[in-house]
């Protein structure tokens, strides 16, 4: 019997991005997950759990296309504390909204050059928040060991 083995598909750039703002992240002493439900309807790129509790979403825009056509980031706000926008060095900053922060990432690294205001979730929230950025990590987690539970679980529930 032989074997077969695919190549991975090549990352895009927004998740080339979102490695390099996790790597940046777990410098600063943060866990993060990426393509995290809130809420039906709702994919966000990267949230973030910090050292005292505090949970950050951070969408990453690989171009200008990407950020004018995201009209669902507006819902994001009320499931963090923090938000960003994470983009490369050649991004058109302007575009972007000067009430959220910003950082500058590659696949490798990223920078902070604007933190996000705070608005602190409500004690409620954050529980249900932190219980299913728990069970996210648990499942990707155990898709990593055993891919074929995968079929057990479904698609991450909303």
């Amino acid at each position: 019997m032989t074997l077969a083995f695919t190549e991975p598909p090549s990352p895009k750039p927004g998740q080339l991005l979102a490695r390099g703002v996790c790597r940046m992240l777990a410098a600063h002493g943060f866990v993060t997950v990426e393509e995290m439900v809130p809420s039906r309807g709702l994919r966000v790129d990267v949230m973030a759990l910090g050292p005292k509790g505090e949970i950050w979403i951070v969408e990453c825009k690989s171009c200008r296309a990407d950020f004018q056509g995201d009209a669902k980031w507006h819902g994001y706000l009320e499931w963090c504390d923090r938000y960003f926008w994470a983009v490369d060095q050649e991004f058109p900053t302007d575009l972007l909204p000067d009430t959220s922060g910003l950082i500058v990432a590659d696949a490798y690294d990223g920078e902070i050059l604007r933190m996000a205001p705070e608005t602190k979730l409500a004690p409620a929230r954050r529980k249900v928040m932190i219980q299913k950025f728990a069970t996210h990590a648990a499942r990707r987690l155990q898709a990593l060991r055993d891919p074929g539970v995968a079929a057990i679980y479904g698609p991450d529930p909303a």
